[in-house]
């Protein structure tokens, strides 16, 4: 059985709900409320699509490339560290993607679906958390599971967006974007060290 719990948590720092609220009324400002509820929806069902893919073949990917797992895990700690840093001492999430819906076309695709939900960090965890000599099927299946719930939350929040940002507003959101940057790190040092490990046999 995982660790429900610190699953979540993790997944939820990488893909940061709260952050996507601000994007998500930045792509929607001209649309009609039934119009963003449709948006929403396959903005969610597209970043579930692509991050179960993720965990479907990412690591059928690595293995026909040759590169060891754990190689992969030091580098993606490495990167998921360094987005941490820019969550935590750079523009915050909400100010890189509202500033990016701006510049295209107000889609659920790009930038909702892409880069915001579905972001590298969240790719990267989804092949991270999934390592087929770690965990079992079952316990994959149970990585999926939580991954949907943390998306369900996102859903939740962008149909409910317009209410949230009224409360926490944009300074709000990028708090907490910075607090979610700050447990990423933190993990990030722990999958680094890990694939370290690993990798050296220690």
């Amino acid at each position: 059985m995982i660790d429900y719990v610190s699953i979540f948590i993790f997944l939820f720092a990488v893909i940061d709900p709260i952050g996507t609220v601000p994007v998500f009324l930045a792509v929607t400002a001209r649309h009609s409320e039934r119009e963003k509820r449709k948006i929403a929806m396959i903005a969610t069902l597209a970043a579930a699509a692509i991050l179960i893919l993720f965990i479907m073949v990412g690591e059928i990917i690595l293995t026909a490339m040759n590169i060891p797992l754990s190689a992969f895990q030091i580098a993606g700690g490495i990167i998921l560290f360094l987005f941490a840093l820019s969550m935590i001492f750079g523009e915050s999430k909400p100010e890189q993607e509202v500033k990016l819906a701006k510049n295209v076309s107000e889609t659920a695709i790009f930038p909702l679906a892409m880069p915001s939900i579905a972001s590298p960090g969240a790719m990267l965890a989804a092949v991270l958390l999934t390592e087929n000599a770690k965990y079992s099927i079952f316990e994959q299946l149970q990585v999926a599971a939580t991954l949907l719930v943390v998306l369900l939350v996102v859903l939740i929040l962008m149909l409910g967006a317009s209410r949230i940002h009224r409360v926490i507003g944009n300074s709000g959101a990028s708090v907490i974007s910075r607090v979610m940057g700050l447990i990423l790190a933190s993990v990030a040092t722990a999958n680094t060290l890990e694939g370290i490990k690993a990798y050296f046999g220690l």
